[in-house]
């Protein structure tokens, strides 16, 4: 348990929320009807918090100049983090949480990170949330935040209990979200953006109190369900567009601008149409605006300063591109491709000769959303299946379909979540079949595939099968710790006699980087000493992640 704020803990704090609003991002876009029902708050929040994480990443990256065990000091952290937001907001909710990031930051850049400066941070950050909105309505993102903020400030103890007070505050404030906004109680749910807000103060929460993203401790709890829950999407998976009298587009961009001029350009955006927020300072900003005529939205911020990464949505447009190709019915287009991501040269040998698309994975760095809608735009595929084989990818990789769907290319995501599942899907994929036909048969064919790795444990730690110390070789099943050993071929071979008790007629080994001569002959030979009909195939991965990977089909 933290007593104080430090880089690190915002290090983990970004982690944790990346990670949870990963996980809530669909039930958050579900939840999307207040200002427009488009669906898609969970989403923005998400690739906001990506962008501020890996601000805080970069400064991490760079004090190792200074030495490998350098860390940024908690004011550079806290800026970075602020900054990153307000650069990559995404919609309405993700300004608002970008300018009450920064808020939060401006406290703790400067006074520290004890309790009494988290008292401080999280009133100032909910001012900075309401500044930032033209018009602030209560039931929304902004109530959620001053409730705990309030409670905080009231709360008397240590910073673990400030934390945590704000976190219980915030699920308070957002389960009474319906009873202050008519259109919530309307729908039966809360306010999308209050919900993400409890998961960004959740995270903060357990980051104070000792928890780690990859730890075994489990996060906070779900909140129970609200009223009968009518999502922000038709039964067919539609976004449903916002409705008579509402502007047509989403107009957002970056400004450049001294704090003079914006005065001026509210006044202008807010005589434009509604959904008003500007969120930043010291010369640089976030705005976002719904209107109808986007030009004049521009040109007032080419009035004001300098605008760029202008991004423009077209509500209905949206809508339709996100529905098309969903009939039933319909013949599918051509230029289909299968995408996989993966690490290790001869794994990415092995799907380019299957007919793949390749994204190289660095193993100390997952790609981030942006990285993984890239390289479906590369692949120039009108359909497009997505191998994520990790199942840490899978949050980043929603998103990115979210956006791509935008864009018109239909795309399916497999959980894969390990590259020998990846691989049994890629066998049986054929472009000429429907692409729902096709998504079937790989999701079939990946489920079918039992998977298991074999790793080296950096330290002592719990597991599954009993506490390992630094250098025990772990047999991990289906992802969880099931065997420790202390030699590589002695723990696979453990690890495939379990596998195969439950029936198998093909193992696949997948040598990684590293891996002794001669692991692979013997552990196919005990394999089939043990079952004599199986099969066995043998492929040289050069993962760095694990020496050996181990599918049974």
């Amino acid at each position: 348990m933290l007593h104080t704020l430090d880089a690190p803990a915002v290090r983990t704090w970004c982690r944790l929320a990346l990670s949870s609003l990963g996980q809530a991002r669909e039930e958050i876009d579900a939840l999307n009807v207040y200002p427009v029902p488009d669906g898609d708050t969970g989403t923005n929040l998400y690739l906001t918090v990506e962008a501020a994480a890996a601000a805080v990443e970069h400064t991490f990256t760079a004090a190792q100049d200074a030495g490998p065990d350098a860390a940024p000091d908690l004011g550079r952290a806290v800026r970075a983090m602020a900054r990153g937001a307000l650069i990559g907001a995404r919609g309405n909710s993700g300004v608002i949480l970008a300018q009450w990031l920064r808020g939060t930051a401006e406290t703790l850049a400067t006074a520290g990170g004890g309790a009494d400066q988290l008292r401080a941070a999280l009133l100032r950050a909910a001012e900075s949330a309401y500044q930032a909105v033209a018009e602030p309505v209560e039931g929304t993102f902004l109530t959620v935040a001053a409730a705990a903020a309030r409670e905080a400030a009231a709360a008397a103890g240590g910073l673990a209990l400030v934390a945590d007070t704000a976190y219980q505050a915030a699920r308070r404030a957002l389960l009474r979200t319906p009873d202050q906004l008519d259109v919530l109680a309307e729908a039966g749910v809360v306010d999308a953006g209050g919900r993400g807000l409890v998961a960004v103060l959740g995270a903060l929460a357990d980051a104070v109190a000792g928890h780690h993203p990859m730890g075994p401790v489990a996060l906070r709890q779900p909140l129970p369900p609200v009223g009968a829950l009518r999502p922000a999407h038709d039964c067919e998976g539609h976004v449903r567009p916002p409705g008579p009298g509402h502007p047509a587009f989403e107009v957002i961009y970056l400004l450049d601008a001294p704090d003079r001029a914006l005065p001026a350009l509210r006044s202008t955006l807010a005589g434009l149409g509604d959904s008003l927020v500007i969120g930043g300072g010291d010369g640089l900003w976030t705005v976002h605006v719904h209107v109808d005529d986007a030009g004049a939205a521009v040109e007032a911020g080419v009035e004001a300063g300098r605008p760029y990464r202008i991004r423009i949505t077209h509500f209905a447009e949206a809508a339709a591109r996100a529905g098309s190709g969903a009939a039933r019915g319909e013949r599918e287009p051509r230029g289909r491709t299968v995408l996989s991501v993966v690490s290790g040269a001869g794994l990415a040998d092995l799907c380019e000769r299957a007919g793949a698309a390749v994204l190289h994975a660095d193993p100390d760095r997952p790609p981030a959303s942006a990285e993984l809608a890239a390289a479906v735009r590369r692949a120039g595929a009108r359909e497009v299946v997505v191998l994520l084989n990790d199942p840490e990818l899978r949050a980043a990789a929603g998103a990115a379909a979210d956006q791509l769907r935008e864009e018109g290319v239909r795309i399916a995501v497999l959980p894969t979540r390990s590259p020998v599942q990846g691989l049994a899907a890629l066998a049986v994929h054929e472009s000429s079949r429907r692409f729902d036909e096709d998504v079937v048969a790989m999701t079939s064919a990946a489920g079918a595939t039992r998977y298991a790795e074999l790793a080296v444990a950096e330290g002592e730690s719990w597991t599954m099968a009993g506490v390992c110390q630094a250098g025990d070789v772990l047999g991990l099943i289906d992802g969880d710790v099931a065997v420790i050993g202390a030699d590589l071929a002695g723990t696979g071979e453990v690890v495939l006699a379990r596998m195969l008790a439950a029936g198998g007629e093909l193992v696949t080994l997948i040598l990684g980087e590293g891996a002794p001569a001669g692991l692979a002959e013997q552990l196919v030979a005990h394999a089939r000493r043990q079952r004599p009909e199986v099969d066995a195939v043998v492929f040289e991965g050069g993962q760095e992640s694990a020496p050996l990977l181990i599918g049974v089909e």
